[in-house]
């Protein structure tokens, strides 16, 4: 079954970086577009990231955009998520997905 398993959050001061990557298993990846969403606390999911099959399409949202950057390895079956320039409204859980599948996420804790 599909298995996708997030690692690399933290705490970090305002102005720090962190570096998600994201585990997958279970379907076809090499194949397959990825997202990062997030969920800060009291919200509901925000889109943060897409990255195409190849890796040659990515998109990010306003809120990341020139401080997230995503990539993946298909050689690994794994995605990743760059974060610069933190700031603390970007505090949240962060999760990878795929479709409507979702991993359990990993917690990112920015201090001002």
């Amino acid at each position: 079954q599909v298995q996708l398993v997030e690692s690399g959050g933290g705490l970090v001061q305002a102005g720090g970086s962190l570096r998600l990557s994201c585990a997958a298993s279970g379907f076809v990846f090499s194949k397959t577009v990825m997202k990062w969403v997030r969920q800060a606390p009291g919200k509901g999911l925000e889109w943060v990231s897409t990255i195409g099959p190849s890796g040659g399409d990515t998109y990010y949202s306003d809120s990341v955009k020139g401080r997230f950057t995503i990539s993946r390895d298909n050689a690994k079956n794994t995605v990743s998520l760059q974060m610069n320039s933190l700031k603390p409204e970007d505090t949240a859980v962060y999760y990878c997905s795929k479709d409507t599948d979702r991993g359990q996420g990993t917690l990112v804790l920015v201090s001002s």
